[in-house]
C-alpha cells in the first residue's frame, strides 16, 4: 500500500463524489448564465499516492493540481498523463524542477519569480503558463500581490517571451459561510476584466474557489476550481514521498 494511502483512490466513492460536485458546478454556473463547461476542475491530489491522480484521470478529470514540487514531481514520473497544475507556493530557486514538472503555474506573486520561470522555461524550448497570484484578501498570511500592484506584475509578465499569462489566481478566506467569500471573488474578476482592458489582451482564466466555496466561486467567474477534500476526503498531513525516501 502507498504511503499516506486512504479512500482517495476508490474509483466508485470518487465517481460519486465526482457526480455532485459536477451537478453544483452546473447549477451555478446557470445561475450565473454561463454554461457548466467553461469550467474546469482541477484535482487537488496533495497528499495522496499516484494511485489517486489515477483514480482521478480514469474518471475523467483532466487537470491535477498539487502544492509541492517534489511531490509532484515523483509522482509524475508514475502517472505521466494529464495536465498538471501548481497550486502552492514556489520559491525561486526551484523554477527550473518546477518547469520541468508543471503544464501551468497559478501562483507567480513576483518579477524575480516570473523571471526565473521564464529562463527555466525557455531552456526547456517552451512557453509556460501562468497566473498571477493576487492577494485580494489583504491576508498577511498568504501569498499574492496586492490588487495595486498586479497591474505592473502583469504588464511585466507579457513582455517576457518565456511566459503566457493567461490570468488570475486567489485563495479566498477561510469562513462558515460561502457567501463570505463572494466579495474576493467578485473583486478578481473585477480586476481580470479591468486588466484586460488596460493591457488590450485576454485573461481567459480565473483560478478561485475550493472545497467549501467553489459554487460561489463558479457564480463570480472562475475557470479553474481546485478540489480536494470534496473529491478524496480528508488528506493526510504530510507529503506524500515514495517508499525508501
Amino acid at each position: 500500500m502507498e504511503p499516506h494511502a486512504r479512500p482517495a483512490d476508490d474509483a466508485q466513492a470518487l465517481g460519486y463524489r465526482l457526480a455532485e460536485v459536477r451537478r453544483e458546478i452546473a447549477a451555478a454556473a446557470a445561475r450565473a448564465g454561463r454554461h457548466a463547461s467553461e469550467v474546469r476542475i482541477v484535482a487537488v491530489t496533495k497528499t495522496f499516492g499516484p494511485s489517486a491522480v489515477a483514480a482521478a484521470l480514469a474518471g475523467g478529470l483532466a487537470d491535477v493540481g498539487e502544492n509541492y514540487v517534489q511531490e509532484a514531481t515523483a509522482k509524475r514520473a508514475r502517472v505521466s498523463a494529464g495536465t498538471w497544475h501548481l497550486i502552492g507556493s514556489l520559491q525561486r530557486r526551484k523554477a527550473p524542477a518546477a518547469v520541468a514538472a508543471f503544464d501551468r503555474i497559478h501562483t507567480v506573486d513576483s518579477a524575480p519569480l516570473a523571471a526565473a520561470l521564464a529562463a527555466a522555461a525557455r531552456a526547456h524550448g517552451r512557453r509556460l503558463p501562468v497566473l498571477v497570484q493576487v492577494n485580494v484578501a489583504g491576508d498577511t498570511a498568504k501569498h499574492g500581490v496586492s490588487p495595486d500592484d498586479a497591474p505592473a506584475l502583469c504588464a511585466a509578465l507579457l513582455a517576457d517571451d518565456g511566459l503566457v499569462l493567461d490570468g488570475l489566481m486567489t485563495i479566498g478566506p477561510p469562513v462558515d459561510d460561502p457567501e463570505r467569500a463572494r466579495p474576493v471573488f467578485r473583486a478578481l474578476r473585477t480586476l481580470r476584466d479591468e486588466l484586460a482592458r488596460r493591457l488590450g489582451v485576454e485573461l481567459p482564466h480565473l483560478s478561485m474557489g475550493m472545497s467549501d466555496d467553489f459554487a460561489v466561486a463558479v457564480e463570480e467567474g472562475a475557470t479553474l476550481v481546485r478540489l480536494g477534500r470534496v473529491l478524496f476526503g480528508a488528506r493526510g498531513r504530510e507529503p506524500w514521498r515514495e517508499v525508501g525516501r
